[in-house]
């Protein structure tokens, strides 16, 4: 049982991506809510598409946060050649992770690589009488890609959770969804935008409220992202992903369903939802899109 502190909310973000100043307004953020570590959770991919993965990396295991292994911790502990994103072969996905990845690779040490072997590949806890799940992707397949759009595989990832309320993370786009009284929770990514044409990265909140329930909710947070796209453009491994830095659109469409593709570039709204006590109600409410 992950020993949090109840009275305060806890903040969960995903993809660090090696953005070094994002993770650190991240962590500023949480000092700023007085929030304390053992009440962050990371969803994995710590290392990925920017110029800082050793730096990044310190930077959360020194925080302190609570964090589970993404494929790219997988794959760095291993020394393995690729990521294993599960980007198809020939898409540009892949072809830009040919670049990142080994830049990724060259420059974590071996205590990094320890510290990421490391990491649970998952975690559960009960928070405010309602049972969670941490993954990273999907519940059985670390790399695998859900989108709200896609119920059947919402409905699946759900029931193999077994929890009231599961965060995930992976896909870079934040999202609160309902289904069969469960919640899907995907706070965002703090390394990248999500595709909707700001520079902003996203966290979310889960937060105790005075009725014996619990809040869900998406937060946007920003950053200095010149100064990290002006670092990846020195080095040249990823120029496609500096310049998403800076227009806040993805460079490559590939992963996305039609749903989640048509909505490239339109500002994404913050989101809440408020889940009843456990011993009151079963998980219901509705979910609120705010500017």
């Amino acid at each position: 049982m992950i020993p949090f502190d109840a009275t305060k909310p806890l903040l969960v973000f995903g993809g660090p991506y090696s953005n070094l100043e994002a993770t650190r307004a991240m962590r500023q953020r949480a000092e700023d809510l007085a929030i304390p570590a053992n009440n962050v959770i990371c969803t994995g991919d710590v290392v990925a598409y920017c110029a800082a993965p050793e730096e990044t990396a310190r930077l959360v295991a020194d925080w302190g946060c609570h964090v589970i292994q993404g494929n790219c911790e997988q794959q760095l502990a291993a020394g393995a050649e690729d990521c294993a994103c599960n980007f198809e072969d020939g898409t540009e996905c892949a072809a830009l992770a040919k670049g990142w990845y080994p830049f990724a690779n060259s420059r974590v040490s071996d205590e990094m690589r320890a510290w990421m072997g490391d990491l649970p590949t998952t975690l559960r806890f009960t928070f405010a009488g309602r049972t969670f799940r941490v993954i990273h992707g999907g519940t059985d397949v670390i790399n695998r890609w859900v989108f709200p759009s896609e119920r059947d595989i919402l409905t699946e990832e759900v029931v193999l959770a077994g929890a009231d309320v599961i965060i995930a993370g992976h896909s870079g786009i934040p999202s609160i969804t309902r289904v069969r009284n469960r919640v899907w929770f995907n706070p965002g990514v703090v390394g990248m935008p999500a595709n909707d044409g700001t520079t902003d990265v996203w966290y979310g909140l889960i937060r105790p409220i005075d009725d014996g329930g619990v809040m869900l909710s998406t937060h946007r947070l920003a950053y200095d992202h010149q100064t990290t796209a002006a670092g990846m453009r020195r080095f040249g491994h990823a120029n496609g992903y500096a310049r998403t830095l800076v227009t806040g659109v993805w460079p490559s469409l590939d992963i996305l369903p039609p749903a989640e593709r048509d909505a490239t570039g339109q500002r994404i709204r913050a989101r809440t939802l408020r889940i009843a006590p456990a011993a009151r109600a079963p998980l219901k409410g509705t979910v609120k899109a705010t500017a």
